[in-house]
């Protein structure tokens, strides 16, 4: 034990974690120049089209110290956005040390703070590592300056690298194994173990990504899961590396796999203790907070026939995903389908695109919506995160929506447009910071609706890219809310229904009634999108019909013949939009979630 060393390497998004993770591969050995491909330890295609991190992946790399002692060096990668912060967390409770990795260009944001509290909730040795060296607008005093004067940190103990080019990797190898302490536990006592995360096998079941803090496991072992003392007789365990590497057994301090023939995905969850089943350890281990998910939408399957499947891989795609959770819903238009919670609207679209993909299914989602309070005339209150339960207009006594308490960094410069653009989203109480000359923190409390869509996509885009963005939660706050409803061709359709504040419903219905006519193909007759509160229309859009020319064959005459043609025709399409049904594409519903900038 006094040889291993469990680390995570934190950030900001985009500072380079996953460069200097593939660095520190590559100079333990375990990738040569044939095999080696760039972010290595992102195994999901999603993550390399976007190059960004979304499961935090473990790698135990084997180092020969200059003290002449081989080290076993446990590292936890993990994803630097905001949505996937929970990755993080539980990351952190199976190391002893982080690497906190600052971008020698950008500076301090505001992810690297919010990581650095974490490390420090948990007691984590913080080793300050100021990354991308070897570029030209690179200023290490500005960022030592920094590190002192936001994060309370010495400066003189960071360390220098450019991951990019392997500069300065072996000191960072040589301080993880100096100031990072050894794990502490017995080898001796009863086995205790912590689920960190599982994803499932067809071939093998469920596979559990664990850290052992007391006691050793080995093959035909019966283990026993404290949460519901279901027992399972232990087929293999081993060590992370590229691939699984087979070990006779795991002991005290290390981070392994365990396979052990879990068919049942329910009976895992991820912040479970393993323990021995004739020798069990005395209370289980702390697991992590439950993830709180702020956004909410519906997942229906396209063909209604496909509901068991969405079923099934909802179960499995949970266990490789902790803080998604979903329970079953219906919809009049779209049938049987499941109501899901996520951590942010970037944590959605990866949801639904990796259930496109590795599932093989073709999925529709309602729109967004985060949790509203409501209090009755009566006296009771409700939680309403689902449009369809939307309670009676006339029955509300008081309605509130949930605030946050936003914290943006940015270069000065920008200080104009990031207030106008925190103003127009309803922003309030704001307060500046100058942590450091030439840079801002604003913080501006915010109605959690009016951030979820596009807000960070408008941020960097006004920032030119250096603005971060961090939000905390602050609780309800009393507002004006309505049920906003789109019809199409007079039918309401109840998966683009939304809860809005009045002032923005007018604009929202708008814009969804644009994007609806661009989506929906034409028909032989006139369809009407529109957007109404009640009984009240408020925004209608039309999209015109295909119109044959009936009067070709008319050539001379009176005109009262060609009159009676196109009478004929009028009278055709009044009978077909009374009969018609329109079909709306996928696309229809996910273009309505986009921004008016994308």
């Amino acid at each position: 034990m006094e040889r291993i060393r469990n680390f995570s390497i934190i950030a900001h998004i985009d500072h380079g974690k996953s460069t200097l993770a593939d660095r520190m591969i590559q100079l333990a050995g375990l990738a040569d120049t044939r095999t080696f491909k760039d972010q290595i330890l992102d195994t999901m295609d999603i993550e390399r089209e976007r190059g960004i991190t979304i499961k935090s992946q473990a790698i135990t790399l084997p180092y020969r110290a200059r003290d002449g002692q081989s080290y076993l060096l446990n590292l936890i990668d993990t994803p630097g956005h905001v949505d996937f912060s929970y990755e993080v967390s539980r990351s952190l409770a199976s190391c002893e040390g982080v690497l906190l990795l600052i971008d020698a260009a950008q500076g301090i944001q505001a992810q690297t703070l919010a990581n650095l509290y974490m490390a420090m909730e948990h007691d984590l040795e913080v080793i300050p590592v100021i990354n991308k060296i070897d570029l030209p607008s690179a200023d290490i005093d500005m960022v030592m300056e920094q590190i002192e004067n936001e994060l309370g940190l010495d400066p003189f103990t960071s360390l220098t690298c450019s991951a990019k080019e392997g500069k300065g990797i072996e000191e960072i190898l040589e301080a993880i194994v100096e100031r990072i302490p050894p794990p502490r536990g017995d080898s001796n006592n009863p086995l205790s173990a912590l689920i960190f995360d599982a994803y499932y096998d067809p071939f093998r079941g469920t596979i559990v990504s664990c850290r052992i803090f007391d006691g050793m496991i080995r093959a035909s072992q019966t283990i026993r899961l404290m949460s519901n003392k279901a027992t399972y007789r232990v087929e293999e365990v081993g060590r992370f590396s590229l691939s699984r590497n087979k070990k006779n057994h795991l002991e005290a301090g290390e981070v392994g796999y365990i396979i052990a023939g879990i068919k049942t995905v329910s009976d895992v969850r991820v912040g479970d203790t393993i323990t021995c089943d004739d020798h069990p350890c005395e209370k289980p281990l702390p697991g992590f907070k439950e993830a709180k998910p702020v956004v909410f939408a519906s997942i229906y399957p396209i063909a209604s026939d496909d509901y068991e499947e969405l079923a099934a891989a909802l179960e499995k795609y949970t266990l490789n995903d902790a803080s998604f959770i979903y329970q079953k819903d219906s919809s009049v238009a779209l049938g049987q389908g499941f109501r899901c919670g996520f951590l942010g609207l970037l944590h959605l679209d990866i949801v639904q695109e990796r259930l496109e993909r590795e599932y093989d299914l073709s999925i529709i989602l309602s729109v967004p919506s985060v949790r509203y309070r409501f209090t009755m005339k009566n006296g009771e209150s409700a939680f309403i995160d689902n449009p369809a339960h939307f309670p009676e207009p006339a029955q509300i006594s008081k309605s509130e929506e949930p605030y946050i308490r936003a914290t943006m960094m940015f270069p000065e410069r920008y200080l104009g447009a990031v207030m106008k653009l925190c103003i127009e989203r309803r922003g309030e109480n704001s307060n500046i910071n100058y942590p450091a000359p030439g840079r801002v923190e604003l913080n501006f409390e915010m109605p959690l609706a009016s951030v979820i869509f596009d807000f960070y996509d408008n941020l960097k885009s006004i920032t030119q890219g250096y603005g971060s963005f961090d939000y905390t939660m602050i609780g309800y706050r009393e507002s004006d809310l309505v049920l906003l409803d789109i019809l199409v061709n007079g039918e309401k359709v109840d998966a683009l229904s939304q809860i809005v504040y009045r002032g923005i419903a007018r604009p929202r219905a708008l814009q969804a009634c644009e994007r609806l006519k661009e989506e929906i193909p034409r028909q032989m007759f006139k369809i009407a999108i529109q957007g109404a509160i009640g009984g009240e229309i408020i925004a209608r859009t039309t999209i015109s019909p295909f119109r044959k020319d009936v009067t070709a064959k008319c050539y001379g005459g009176d005109i009262t013949r060609k009159r009676k043609l196109l009478e004929k025709q009028k009278k055709g399409k009044k009978r077909m939009k009374m009969v018609g049904s329109v079909s709306i594409p996928q696309s229809a519903f996910v273009a309505v979630l986009k921004s008016e900038n994308t």
